[in-house]
């Protein structure tokens, strides 16, 4: 018999799908939840209490990515850049289903909606919105606090208060992901039928329509 000994460290490191590229080697905060079938590559930095969805794909092979605390980059994601570009996407950006960003920064707080597709030196601002299925051309700067949509895309509006809260709260709950992806996430075989005594899901977040 062998005594494996093997750190914690080391164990979360490669239980992810993580790879070095020229020797850059992604840092990721332990609180942050990297799914195993989304890849990090080279020289990307994750904060803390960053959710990485299944499929991601963020590629710091001719830049670096940093991803501030509490940002989210959700399932078929992919975030890129022109080589010697750096970008960041501050705390709290919200990056939707199956976006593309390449070579962009979001401003805090910000959310990038589904599919959206934001390209090179575009800057998003502060809890600005970018609607689903949106084009942010190169260098398009979207200013603080307002609603982009379109393709191509234009400034809709400046959004209320009360929708930038809306928003917050629809990214605290991604916040919240990693800590029970951590805790609850396990790979399983699935049942056969459903138990009597399933439970059914709280609602806890409802959407802006709904919300009025």
């Amino acid at each position: 018999f062998f005594k494996i000994n093997i750190s914690c460290e080391i164990l979360f490191n490669i239980s992810m799908s993580c790879y070095s590229f020229n020797g850059f080697i992604p840092v990721v905060d332990p609180s942050s939840y990297i799914h195993d079938t989304a890849s990090v590559i080279g020289d990307v930095i994750i904060g803390k209490d960053c959710y990485v969805g299944p499929g991601a794909v963020i590629r710091g092979d001719w830049g670096r990515i940093i991803i501030e605390d509490g940002c989210n980059v959700q399932e078929n994601c992919v975030v890129h850049m022109f080589p010697g570009k750096h970008i960041t996407f501050e705390s709290g950006a919200h990056i939707g289903h199956g976006a593309v960003v390449h070579g962009a920064t979001l401003k805090s707080n910000c959310l990038i909606g589904m599919n959206a597709v934001i390209m090179d030196g575009a800057i998003v601002g502060k809890n600005s919105i970018v609607g689903a299925l949106s084009f942010v051309k190169a260098e398009e700067i979207i200013p603080d606090n307002h609603l982009f949509a379109g393709n191509p895309g234009r400034i809709i509006k400046e959004i209320s208060q009360e929708m930038i809260e809306w928003k917050t709260e629809g990214t605290a709950l991604y916040q919240s992901l990693p800590s029970s992806c951590h805790s609850s996430l396990l790979p399983v075989a699935p049942l056969t039928s459903i138990e009597d005594n399933r439970p059914s899901h709280e609602m806890v977040y409802k959407t802006w329509k709904t919300r009025q």
